[in-house]
C-alpha cells in the first residue's frame, strides 16, 4: 500500500494553479526525453516572475516519469566547489544526474567551475537547470561547444490570457478579475498576492492601497541594491520613461556611470534605443513605494527629470526632440487620459515624424470619414498652402495617426476660409489682440486610423506635436481644436485649458480650446503641470498667477522710455507697466533686462556709440544731458539723436523679448 504524504498534497495543489511557461517546459520535456540536444537550460527573470514555480512543476513532470530530480537552493549552498558537490550528491539515478538549480545568481563565484569542470563531468545524458535573475555569462554563449549543449529561457510576464487563468484557479470571480489583471500586468506574484487580498474581500484601486503587498514585491525588487545612489537610480528609472546616463548624472552625480550598468543588468529592465525603462508593473510598485517613504524627495527627483526633459527639447531637433516630447507627455500620466497613456509605453510607442506628400490623400481621406467632406476640403487647402506642420506616426501599417497644425498670420488665403480658424483669429482680436511680431498657434486637425480624436495615436500625435510647439516656439496663443468635447474637456481642463471657440462646421461642432501665453507664459505653465501631476487638480490658471494684459507696442515704447528715466528709483520703477511683462516680476527684473538689453547694443551697427549714450544717460548717469553729451565729447544736437536713436534700438530688443522673438536670459542671469 502507497502511503500518500502532506508533500505530495501540496505538489498536486501547486500544479492544478500552474498556468503559463509553455516554451520552458517544452524545452524541458525535450531535453529530458533526450529529443533534444541540450543539456544545460538557463531560466531567468526578475524577483516574483515565477522562477521557483517554474522549477517545481519541472521537478514534479521529472518524477510522473520516474526520473529522481535534485532542487537545490544557491542561497543554501556553500558558494565553493566542495559545498555544490556536497550538495548535489543525491542528483543522480540509473538514467542520468538530473539537477535543477534555483537562484542560481548567488552561485556566480564557481560559475565558471561549474562550465569547466563540473557539469562537463556528468553523464551525457544529464540535464542541468539553472534559474537566477541574471542572464548567463558570456562564456555560455559564445564557446562553439556550449551553444550546442546550452538553451536560454527569459521568464517574461503573463500573458493576458494566462493572468486570467492564473486568477480564475486562485477563485477570483469575473468582475474582480478585470480589475486584477490591471493591476498585476501579468506580474505572477503580484497576482497571486492580489488574489489573496480580494479573497478577504478588498479590492484594491491600486497598489498603494495594500503596502503589504508591496513590501513584498520590493524585498525582490531591491534586495540586491548596493547604496543610496542605487536607490536614487531605480527611482529615476521608476519615474522616467526612458532613462539615459545623462540624466542620471543630475539624479545621482557622479554615480551615473555605475548605476547606468547595474541598472542595466537588472532583470526587470529592459534596454531600449533610447535608454532603459522597467517593466510597468515594477514601475508603479517603485513608484508607490518611494513616494509613501519621502514624498518631498520624490517630489524633487519628478521636478529634476521634468526640467532635464524640457531642457532637452529646446536643446534638440528632430527625432530626439519628439522623443523627448513623449517622455514629458509620460510625466503626465496620472491624467484623466491615464489608461491611455500605460497603453501607449507598453507597446513602446512610435515616432512622430513629418508627413511625406504621398500620405496627404491617405490623411485626407481619414478626416472626411471622421469630420466630412467639407472638413476634407479645408485641410486640403491648408495641405497646400502650409504642408509644413503635418506630423504623423507610422507602423508597419503605414499612418495610425497624425497631427497638423498652423500659425497665423501666415498670409495664406485659407485664414479667412477654414471657418474654424476665421473664428479663433476673430475671438482674438476681440479679446486679446495680437501684436507685430506675434503669432497665433492653430491644433487644427489630428486623428487615429480606428478611433478618431480617441485613438491612442491621435494622443500620441497631438501631444507630442503640441509640446514641441509649446516649448520651444515663440507663439501668443495656443489653440486646440477637438471635434469630440465630451471626451477632451476633461483633459484640457486638466491643462488649464479653456473651451474658448465654438463653430459648427456641416452640422459638427468644433471646439476650440485656448490659452494666452502672454499672460500665463510656458515656463509657468510647466510649473502648474508639475504640480498637478502630483497634487491633481483642474481648471484655468489661478488669477493671480496672471500677468497683466499685454500692453500694445505703442504702450509698451512709452512704458520703456518711462522704465528708462526711473531706473534708479525702485518705487517708481514698480509701478511701470512692465512689471508683469516679460520683462520681469518686479522692478529688479525688470532694471536687469533693461541694462542686459543695453549692454547687448554693442553686437548692432555702431553700437559702441548707442551704449556709450545710454549708459551715461541712464544706467550711470551723469546729472544732467548736457554733462552726458560733455563726457561724451559730443556736440549736444549729436548726443540729442544719438539718444533718440539709441533708445529706439534698446526698444526693439525689449520688445523682440516681449513678443517672445529674443531673449535676454543669459544676460539677465549675469547681472
Amino acid at each position: 500500500m502507497v502511503t500518500t504524504v502532506i508533500g505530495d498534497v501540496i505538489e498536486r495543489a501547486r500544479r492544478r494553479n500552474f498556468v503559463g511557461r509553455r516554451e520552458e517546459l517544452r524545452a524541458f520535456g525535450d531535453a529530458l526525453a533526450g529529443r533534444s540536444p541540450r543539456r544545460v537550460l538557463f531560466v531567468h527573470g526578475p524577483g516574483g516572475i515565477g522562477k521557483t514555480t517554474l522549477l517545481l512543476e519541472m521537478f514534479a513532470r521529472a518524477r510522473a516519469v520516474g526520473r529522481v530530480p535534485a532542487l537545490l537552493d544557491g542561497r543554501e549552498i556553500d558558494p565553493s566547489p566542495e559545498g555544490f558537490r556536497q550538495a548535489a550528491t543525491r542528483a543522480a539515478d540509473d538514467r542520468g544526474t538530473l539537477l535543477l538549480v534555483d537562484s542560481y545568481e548567488h552561485l556566480g563565484a564557481i560559475d565558471g567551475w561549474l562550465r569547466r569542470e563540473f557539469i562537463p563531468g556528468l553523464p551525457a545524458n544529464g540535464l542541468v537547470v539553472l534559474a537566477g535573475r541574471e542572464p548567463p555569462s558570456a562564456a555560455w554563449r559564445v564557446d562553439p561547444g556550449w551553444r550546442q549543449l546550452v538553451a536560454i529561457h527569459h521568464v517574461d510576464h503573463l500573458d493576458e490570457t494566462d493572468s486570467a487563468e492564473l486568477l480564475a484557479r486562485a477563485g477570483v470571480t469575473e468582475p474582480v478579475r478585470q480589475r486584477l489583471l490591471m493591476l498585476g500586468r501579468g506580474h505572477p506574484l503580484t497576482l497571486a498576492l492580489l488574489a489573496d487580498v480580494a479573497g478577504g474581500g478588498a479590492v484594491p484601486a491600486s497598489l498603494a492601497e495594500v503596502p503589504d503587498l508591496i513590501s513584498v514585491l520590493l524585498e525582490s525588487l531591491l534586495r540586491d541594491a548596493p547604496s543610496e545612489a542605487h536607490m536614487t537610480g531605480l527611482a529615476t528609472c521608476a519615474r522616467a520613461w526612458l532613462t539615459t546616463e545623462d540624466l542620471l548624472r543630475k539624479t545621482v552625480g557622479e554615480d551615473a556611470a555605475e548605476v547606468w550598468g547595474w541598472l542595466r543588468r537588472r532583470p526587470f529592465v529592459h534596454c531600449r534605443p533610447g535608454g532603459l525603462t522597467p517593466h510597468d508593473l515594477t514601475r508603479e510598485v517603485l513608484e508607490a513605494e518611494f513616494e509613501r517613504r519621502s514624498p518631498e524627495r520624490y517630489r524633487s527627483l519628478h521636478r529634476i527629470i521634468h526640467d532635464h526633459v524640457v531642457a532637452g527639447i529646446r536643446a534638440t531637433a528632430g527625432l530626439d526632440r519628439q522623443l523627448l516630447a513623449q517622455q514629458l507627455a509620460y510625466l503626465h500620466r496620472r491624467s484623466p487620459l491615464t489608461d491611455a497613456y500605460f497603453t501607449l509605453r507598453s507597446q513602446g510607442t512610435a515616432a512622430v515624424v513629418p508627413a511625406r506628400p504621398e500620405e496627404y490623400a491617405p490623411i485626407l481621406a481619414l478626416i472626411e470619414r471622421g469630420e466630412g467632406r467639407v472638413s476634407a476640403a479645408v485641410a486640403e487647402g491648408w495641405f497646400a498652402d502650409e504642408p509644413d506642420h503635418l506630423n504623423v506616426v507610422r507602423t508597419e501599417e503605414g499612418v495610425v495617426g497624425f497631427a497638423y497644425g498652423v500659425f497665423c498670420p501666415c498670409g495664406s488665403p485659407m485664414e479667412d476660409r477654414d471657418p474654424v480658424v476665421r473664428a479663433i483669429l476673430e475671438y482674438v482680436a476681440r479679446t486679446a489682440p495680437t501684436r507685430p511680431g506675434e503669432r497665433v498657434d492653430i491644433g487644427r486637425f489630428w486623428s487615429g486610423v480606428r478611433d478618431a480624436q480617441r485613438d491612442k495615436y491621435a494622443l500620441l500625435a497631438g501631444s507630442v506635436t503640441s509640446i514641441m510647439t509649446w516649448c520651444t516656439e515663440a507663439v501668443a496663443w495656443s489653440f486646440v481644436v477637438s471635434i469630440d468635447p465630451e471626451y477632451w474637456g476633461p483633459f484640457f481642463d486638466y491643462l488649464g485649458f479653456r473651451p474658448l471657440v465654438e463653430v459648427t462646421v456641416a452640422g459638427r461642432p468644433h471646439v476650440a480650446y485656448g490659452m494666452d501665453w502672454r499672460r500665463f507664459p510656458v515656463d509657468a505653465w510647466l510649473d502648474l503641470m508639475n504640480e498637478r501631476e502630483h497634487q491633481g487638480g483642474t481648471g484655468p490658471p489661478p488669477e493671480s498667477a496672471l500677468r497683466p494684459p499685454p500692453l500694445s507696442r505703442a504702450a509698451f515704447g512709452d512704458a520703456v522710455r518711462s522704465a528708462l528715466q526711473n531706473l534708479h528709483r525702485p518705487d517708481r520703477l514698480a509701478d511701470c507697466p512692465l512689471a508683469g511683462s516679460r520683462l520681469g516680476a518686479d522692478a529688479g527684473e525688470v532694471r536687469a533686462s533693461i541694462v542686459a538689453a543695453v549692454d547687448r547694443l554693442a553686437g548692432t551697427p555702431k553700437g559702441d556709440q548707442l551704449r556709450a549714450v545710454l549708459n551715461r544717460t541712464f544706467v550711470r548717469a551723469a546729472p544732467n544731458q548736457e554733462a552726458a553729451a560733455e563726457v561724451l565729447g559730443l556736440p549736444f544736437s549729436t548726443y540729442r539723436r544719438n539718444l533718440a536713436r539709441a533708445v529706439e534700438q534698446v526698444t526693439e530688443l525689449l520688445w523682440a523679448m516681449e513678443i517672445g522673438t529674443a531673449g535676454l536670459t543669459d544676460e539677465v542671469s549675469r547681472n
